[in-house]
């Protein structure tokens, strides 16, 4: 099956193939390093904490929240993974943390067009404390050992940096 829309993709996916060595890796994370982050194009998770490829285990989702999925994620990677920190990373100028559930859903609307007011979308109406929250439910969950180090940060998009909040 070929799709012209991907072949971009796919010959970028061959240089790639070509050049990196993945066989037999046997996916822990060799850093201990877990990260739940946002879904947004600007973080690069790895390259911002000066890790490469196989590092880390990575959940991303809109907003960078420990949703009941990324707690699924992190227990598995604390048990089999050989995770040992995890870093809940939200950033600067999000849209899940800028914009109200009306505006999202007026916007998804207009693209779609038709009406989405079912759909539910994770706004963040106070990034810092839903930040606190976060990482209280990574470190509350029953099967995330408590020598399982947690941090809460915010990566900002604009200079690169973190800063470590919780």
């Amino acid at each position: 099956m070929t799709n012209a829309a991907f072949d971009d993709l796919l010959s970028a996916n061959r240089d790639y193939a070509a050049s990196v060595d993945v066989a037999g890796f046997d996916g822990i994370a060799r850093a201990g390093v877990a990260i739940v982050t946002c879904m947004d194009s600007r973080i690069d998770p790895l390259a911002m904490l000066g890790l490469k490829h196989g590092d880390a285990k990575i959940f991303r989702n809109p907003g960078g929240r420990v949703t009941d999925q990324a707690l699924e994620a992190l227990v598995l990677g604390v048990h089999l993974l050989n995770v040992s920190r995890i870093l809940v990373v939200p950033h600067t100028r999000c849209a899940m943390a800028s914009s109200t559930l009306e505006q999202v859903r007026e916007k998804v609307s207009a693209s779609a067009g038709q009406d989405v007011s079912w759909q539910t979308f994770g706004m963040v109406a106070d990034q810092r404390a839903a930040l606190a929250d976060d990482v209280h439910k990574v470190q509350a969950h029953p099967l995330i050992p408590e020598g399982v180090e947690v941090g809460g940060f915010i990566y900002d998009v604009d200079t690169g940096l973190l800063e470590h909040l919780v």
